[in-house]
C-alpha cells in the first residue's frame, strides 16, 4: 500500500529530524564525546526512529480501514510489521 504524502507529512518530518539527530551523534563521537553522553543520545535517536516506524504503519492500518473496511486488513502481515520494529 501506498501512502498519500500528506498522510505521512509529520511521519517524514519526524524522521528527518531523527536524521539529524543521528548526525549530531555522529559528530559528537568524532569529537571525543563521553561514551555515556553519546550512548544516551543514541537512544533518544533510536526512539525517534521506532515512533516514526510505528507512525507509519498506524498510517497504513488508518488508510486499510477507512478504504476497505476491517475485513480488509491481513492481521498475519501487519502483526509482522509491528514485530519487525519491535
Amino acid at each position: 500500500m501506498q501512502l498519500e504524502p500528506e498522510e505521512i507529512k509529520a511521519i517524514i518530518t519526524r524522521l528527518k529530524r531523527a536524521n539529524g539527530h543521528l548526525a549530531s551523534v555522529v559528530r559528537m563521537l568524532e569529537d571525543g564525546a563521553e561514551c555515556e553522553d553519546a550512548l544516551l543520545q543514541l537512544a533518544a535517536v533510536n526512539k525517534a526512529v521506532a515512533r516514526g516506524g510505528y507512525a507509519l504503519v498506524a498510517a497504513g492500518l488508518q488508510k486499510c480501514l477507512a478504504e476497505g473496511g476491517p475485513d480488509s486488513v491481513d492481521t498475519k502481515k501487519m502483526e509482522k510489521l509491528f514485530l519487525a520494529l519491535a
